[in-house]
């Protein structure tokens, strides 16, 4: 874990996140707290990392999200050498 986020404030960011009860208020919440476009580019990324994971190419993740080839490396970098939170939350999502 990246010691530098780990704040009282990301940690009461993760509180309230966790206290949402149905995807509607995820909705609610989230369309508060992020511009359209934050909230855009983390499900882009999200859509990336099952893509990479799908072992799609980086031509074929582009043209379908729109992705830069930058930023799908940084996920691609991210499933490879990250926490493997990608990984935790594909196996609990796909169940």
């Amino acid at each position: 874990m990246n010691k530098k986020i780990k704040t009282e404030a990301v940690d009461a960011l993760f509180d309230a996140i966790l206290s949402l009860q149905n995807k509607e208020e995820c909705y609610i919440f989230f369309e508060d707290l992020c511009t359209v476009n934050e909230l855009l580019s983390l499900s882009q990324r999200y859509e990336v990392a099952s893509m990479l994971k799908d072992h799609k190419t980086y031509l074929e993740i582009a043209e379908k999200t729109g992705a830069s080839t930058a930023t799908i490396s940084r996920v691609n970098r991210s499933l490879n050498y990250g926490n493997d939170g990608y990984d935790m939350v594909f196996e609990r999502v796909r169940k």
